[in-house]
């Protein structure tokens, strides 16, 4: 399969050599293991460690022993969250050696839930996210129709033929909720499912927990967890609301976003260009692929919505470098601004404002209101 390369490659390379664990964390089967590999490939001693190799995990029977006997190497250990307890003895070892770049660890949870039950790492570690496919690692092989099809995942967008990449994302979906989920306690695989794609069908939508709960015939508080978990799964993005110090009311409750464009796709059994374009779903699926981006490259930005009940409405409010920009996403190429979203502009009175199209090159419209292609918002954010 061909390299792609990836935007996090420097950073990744910059943290091994200033910090003596480095983590690469994000949702399985989006390229961590080819990246760790790849920057890997050039040093000379490397121990690469798969704990979903029965091989592997026996080799960590005495794992002080292990990693002790050879310290002189930098280990690498993909799929952490198989084993946290290691955690504790990486600690200890990155205080004992006091060398950088000893460890990278690769994991497919977030950092709070892979120390839920491990000790803090705090000071020796350096925590770099990795999404699927960027537009700009891509955009010179692959459409913009494509990618919203196919999605970011390598597999899925790398694939030759469109019956392939969704057969990839269905078996995704499977092997997720039947193997994957059973790391974490009490969770139903098929009720996780139904929550999936109700999900998927309210994507980029507010979340009401008891509509979901009724539905589904489970608690409100069960909800939330597997909300919690998908989220912190990258399967989910939760998108909060921008609280401004105003009197008007504001909608409160946060949106969530299925976290790609290709796995929405197979959630709704879209299997086509033609059935995403005519779904209701079209909108909020394009909504996905902008946030995805900006919060890929800029991963140390927040990002939140904007909706009050008189009906101001931004779909994005991201705040970066004491930096305020609002972005209504169109998946048109002849967008028109609501009288909502030049409400939520004077609102929120940002730097600057931006209408993301699905096109190649955007015109400003008015003073700090420009219409941008995708790979151009990416750009102006600097």
């Amino acid at each position: 399969m061909k390299y792609i390369s990836r935007h996090i490659e420097k950073d990744v390379e910059q943290s091994l050599a200033n910090n003596p664990v480095t983590a690469i964390i994000g949702p399985r089967q989006c390229g961590k293991s080819t990246l760790a590999r790849r920057i890997t490939g050039g040093k000379d001693r490397v121990v690469y460690l798969d704990l979903e190799r029965p091989s592997d995990l026996q080799k960590l029977e005495e794992p002080e022993w292990f990693f002790s006997s050879q310290k002189e190497n930098l280990f690498c250990i993909d799929e952490i969250q198989r084993k946290p307890d290691l955690f504790p003895l990486i600690r200890s070892l990155s205080d004992e050696w006091n060398e950088n770049g000893k460890f990278l660890i690769l994991g497919s949870a977030s950092r709070d839930l892979l120390q839920q039950s491990s000790e803090s790492l705090a000071g020796r570690i350096s925590y770099i996210r990795l999404t699927p496919f960027l537009w700009n690692e891509i955009r010179q092989d692959f459409s913009l129709d494509q990618y919203m099809e196919k999605g970011g995942f390598p597999r899925s967008i790398l694939a030759d033929k469109q019956e392939i990449s969704f057969q990839w994302r269905e078996d995704f979906i499977s092997t997720f909720l039947e193997r994957d989920l059973l790391q974490w306690a009490g969770i139903s695989p098929a009720t996780m499912q139904r929550l999936w794609q109700m999900l998927a069908w309210n994507n980029g939508q507010t979340v009401n927990h008891s509509r979901l709960g009724n539905s589904l015939g489970v608690s409100n508080v069960t909800i939330a967890n597997y909300i919690d978990l998908l989220s912190e799964t990258f399967m989910l993005e939760i998108i909060p609301p921008y609280i401004k110090n105003t009197k008007k009311r504001l909608v409160k409750s946060p949106k969530v976003y299925i976290s790609d464009s290709g796995i929405t796709s197979a959630l709704l059994q879209l299997s086509s260009k033609e059935q995403i374009m005519g779904h209701p779903a079209s909108g909020a699926i394009w909504e996905q692929l902008v946030y995805s981006n900006l919060k890929g490259y800029y991963p140390s930005s927040n990002i939140y919505f904007y909706r009050t009940s008189a009906g101001a409405e931004i779909d994005f409010v991201m705040t970066l470098k004491n930096r305020v920009f609002a972005i209504e996403c169109k998946s048109t190429l002849s967008p028109s601004l609501s009288k909502g979203n030049y409400n939520a502009i004077e609102d929120i009175k940002p730097d600057h404002a931006f209408v993301v199209i699905p096109g190649e090159k955007g015109w400003p419209v008015k003073e700090r209101v420009d219409v941008v292609s995708l790979e151009e918002v990416v750009g102006r954010m600097i």
